[in-house]
């Protein structure tokens, strides 16, 4: 080309307006979470046997992985794990502080900073007058909660299984979890409700870890500790979608429960959460409780 041959017209694409381009960017995004999701369906978590909670609040955990996920309540889990049924699970922080076989994987827990929404006492009487707590004994973690918060204040009630979820049939104080609790708070209640969440976070000031990844000892489980980082990577960024698509209670509901009141990183904050807790269950409990180990 010299210099007296006119430059060729460039054409331009035609401007787009702010509706077109959110749904643009919404397209790539799209796209990008499908291409995720296939890669951890297609990266199968073989041989390992993993375990999670059926709970709302563990669904962005197990992001991709679901297929292949053995979903049981949290005892049930740790039974399982101790009976070498599971190498992993997604288990109450103290199947790992009284058995000292597993391995916390590092930065990934279910974990509140204040009111948590799912873990309460409900009561009809003032706190200070319960003789009995009856207790929902799927998760060992929130039963030892409330033992260590209700010890800090003096109190030493008798801690007894609750034998029906009926609404009308409960008892004057009830320990209620998971989404159990969740349905009792969203409807009429003749109970108060004592959060743990909120009354763990006035007494130290401090996160609470309720559930860890509990990794099997002497295992070779590199690659299972990626996928599972993947999971809760994927999870945490598609949580709009998680929050938009799930079923349970409604929209709002998920979006403030998912979004505010759990939070699943657990970082140098909820270590010292940790350490409070460990200190306390040493003080008010007879079992041995053993140092968290982390592992990357």
């Amino acid at each position: 080309m010299n210099g007296s041959e006119p430059f060729p017209k460039l054409r331009l694409a035609p401007p787009e307006s702010p509706e077109e381009l959110a749904r643009r960017y919404e397209r790539e995004q799209r796209a990008v979470s499908v291409s995720r999701e296939r890669a951890l369906e297609e990266s199968t978590l073989v041989p390992f046997r993993v375990g999670s909670v059926p709970y709302l609040n563990a669904v962005p955990l197990t992001r991709g992985l679901e297929d292949e996920i053995i979903f049981a309540p949290p005892s049930q889990l740790g039974e399982m794990l101790r009976n070498d049924e599971l190498e992993a699970a997604l288990v109450s922080v103290t199947e790992v502080l009284f058995n000292d076989r597993y391995n916390i994987l590092d930065g990934i827990a279910v974990a509140s900073l204040g009111e948590v929404k799912s873990v309460y006492l409900a009561h009809r009487k003032p706190i200070e007058s319960a003789i009995e707590i009856y207790c929902d004994t799927a998760s060992l973690t929130s039963v030892n909660l409330l033992r260590v918060l209700l010890a800090e204040r003096g109190l030493h009630p008798r801690f007894v299984p609750l034998a029906s979820y009926e609404r009308d049939q409960l008892p004057d104080f009830v320990l209620l979890i998971g989404n159990p609790a969740i349905d009792y708070i969203r409807g009429p209640t003749t109970h108060d409700i004592w959060d743990l969440g909120a009354a763990w976070f006035e007494l130290t000031q401090l996160p609470f870890v309720y559930a860890v990844w509990a990794l099997r000892r002497g295992l070779d489980d590199l690659v299972l500790r990626q996928k599972l980082r993947e999971a809760r990577d994927f999870g945490l960024d598609t949580l709009d979608h998680i929050v938009a698509s799930r079923e349970e209670y409604d929209l709002d509901f998920r979006r403030d429960y998912l979004e505010w009141h759990i939070h699943y990183h657990l970082g140098a904050d909820e270590k010292r959460g940790l350490a409070r807790f460990v200190e306390l269950l040493r003080r008010h409990n007879t079992k041995r409780v053993y140092d968290p180990v982390f592992v990357r």
